[in-house]
């Protein structure tokens, strides 16, 4: 698809939900609610299914069910985003009035890298076709690290520690800036420390989940327009739902069977093409059946 109207639209869409959401929903530093993150997180997820009724309507059916499969495993992948940033901003002692600044800022950064990583996906698949098979054969290690990752979080502070030793940071915050000044010295705030750990953590997760994507288009407007709404709802979603990220005891679990069937999509798409519509069901139905599971153990044996 070459319709640089259709991105034009997209582009404007995506500005003014982030104008709005900076400069009007969230204005100052003051904590998010639970049912605040709730609203914005419908009127996100909304957006993002407005935007795929737009793609069933100009493109077909086809198309349509491709952004809506793309939207849902991204969305799915990025769950698991929501139990690092926990550890990040304990890490740092992020209050929770500045959190929402951290991830605004993470995300729109996001934006741009991810943009790199999937036009580049793209164009390497349909120069190379064998790097499909690369990429499934990932999927399938990412699924398994996925499934059977230790609950330990040592390996996943490795950035924020090596930043910390290599970087000037400040102790104490300072407001909502991102430097100040120590005796003299310039240096980070935990705050702008926390911002790059959070965005170099999603270039991580992007490994994984990118080809994920992949898997189901190769169109990059499919492509990266899921992509964006699924990170830029990511947000308020951690608002909404963190106090309650632990009952989700057999999230890991889903989301492993979701990569592992994807990578089992790629690496047999030379010989046999799995419908999209039975794709996004299973997808749909894996997240539903590992959220009803996590609700039932919660009830047999809450989660602590």
């Amino acid at each position: 698809m070459e319709d640089v109207w259709v991105w034009a639209i997209f582009g404007a869409i995506v500005i003014i939900l982030l104008a709005l959401d900076l400069f009007v929903f969230n204005r100052g530093n003051e904590a998010i609610s639970t049912k605040k993150a709730l609203k914005e997180t419908a009127l996100w997820i909304t957006v993002a299914l407005l935007f795929g009724a737009f793609m069933f309507i100009q493109y077909g059916t086809e198309t349509g069910i491709e952004y809506l499969t793309a939207y849902a495993v991204e969305k799915a992948m990025s769950m698991d985003n929501l139990f690092v940033f926990i550890m990040i901003f304990a890490m740092f002692s992020i209050p929770d009035n500045l959190q929402h600044k951290a991830l605004f800022y993470g995300i729109v950064g996001a934006v741009v890298f991810r943009a790199i990583f999937i036009f580049a996906g793209v164009e390497l698949l349909e120069r190379f076709h064998f790097i499909m098979y690369i990429f499934g054969i990932a999927l399938v290690y990412a699924a398994l690290k996925t499934m059977f990752k230790k609950e330990e979080v040592e390996e996943r502070n490795r950035v924020a520690e090596f930043m910390c030793k290599h970087f000037k940071v400040s102790p104490h915050h300072d407001g909502d800036k991102l430097f100040t000044v120590v005796d003299g010295i310039k240096m980070m705030t935990p705050l702008m420390m926390c911002i790059i750990v959070v965005e170099l953590t999603d270039i991580i997760f992007a490994l994984d989940s990118i080809p994920a994507v992949l898997a189901i288009s190769t169109d990059t407007l499919v492509v990266y327009t899921s992509n964006i709404f699924a990170i830029l709802g990511l947000r308020s979603l951690y608002f909404a739902i963190r106090g309650g990220l632990a009952s989700l005891r057999y999230l890991k679990y889903g989301l492993g069977i979701i990569l592992m069937f994807v990578a089992v999509k790629l690496l047999i798409s030379g010989f046999y093409h799995i419908p999209v519509l039975l794709s996004l069901l299973v997808i749909l139905g894996t997240l539903a059946v590992t959220v009803m599971a996590s609700l039932a153990a919660n009830k047999r044996s809450p989660a602590v």
